[in-house]
């Protein structure tokens, strides 16, 4: 993700930078969350990672997540996530363990917002679990419900997920769809307002972002190894010469 903090001029067809500024960054990276991100949080799970987390926004009480819970925010595509208990009330925001969210995800709640484990959340989502204005009644909160994402759901860019909703086990909701009605598990959903337009076969097995984390090595060594792959040759000679004079062999 450190592509996100170089100038554009050097967004090409691959990363240039070296592999010793991906470790500096991520260690950057880390003090900068254990500062000024981790107090946001009522619980935080073992081994969170925020990238770009001067880019994300905690606001309110009752918020938490489980273990190895994934950001990644940029300065165009923030993270938000708010809490407003208006009048007593109960918001939360409550995710479970393996849990990505990719830039631009923002989550407002008055009642109750509740993510399962291996949830993946792609960029510019929004979940609401309030109307926050009616159509009469124009001062917030407006009429609210609690939102479920079940375990192991997929929710594509740009997905408005409004209150009320729950989304069963294992489905997918497709990019900038509107869910406005629950959706059953095992489903594939799309359009606005979001209907099902196909099934998952329940007996077929499914890659959970758990995988990552449980199986084979580590997944710090698993991101290590895939870093000096992925960055093999890159110097800091190179790197500069990719941001001060690009080519279209770059």
């Amino acid at each position: 993700m450190s592509e996100n903090r170089v100038p554009s001029c050097a967004r090409m067809r691959r990363d240039h930078h070296p592999y010793w500024y991906e470790k500096l960054a991520e260690r950057w990276n880390q003090r900068f969350a254990e500062h000024f991100v981790y107090p946001n949080f009522d619980s935080l799970g073992v081994e969170p990672r925020f990238v770009g987390g001067n880019h994300m926004f905690v606001r309110g009480p009752h918020i938490s997540a489980g273990d190895h819970f994934h950001c990644y925010s940029t300065r165009h595509d923030p993270i938000s996530l708010a809490v407003d208990p208006f009048e007593g009330g109960a918001g939360h925001i409550a995710f479970g363990s393996y849990v990505i969210l990719s830039p631009g995800v923002r989550m407002r709640s008055a009642s109750s917002i509740r993510i399962g484990d291996n949830c993946m959340l792609a960029e510019q989502t929004f979940i609401t679990d309030a109307d926050w204005h009616d159509q009469y009644h124009r001062i917030y909160p407006g009429k609210s419900a609690p939102v479920v994402l079940e375990n192991n759901v997929w929710i594509g860019d740009r997905v408005t997920i409004c209150k009320g909703v729950t989304i069963g086990e294992n489905s997918i909701i497709g990019a900038a769809s509107v869910v406005t009605k629950s959706i059953p598990k095992n489903t594939v959903a799309a359009g606005n307002p979001a209907r099902p337009v196909g099934e998952l076969d329940p007996a077929h097995a499914i890659t959970r972002r758990d995988a990552l984390f449980v199986h084979g090595l580590p997944y710090t060594e698993f991101k290590d190894q895939f870093d000096r792959k992925r960055l093999a040759g890159n110097s800091l000679s190179s790197w500069l010469r990719a941001l001060l004079f690009p080519t279209r062999k770059m």
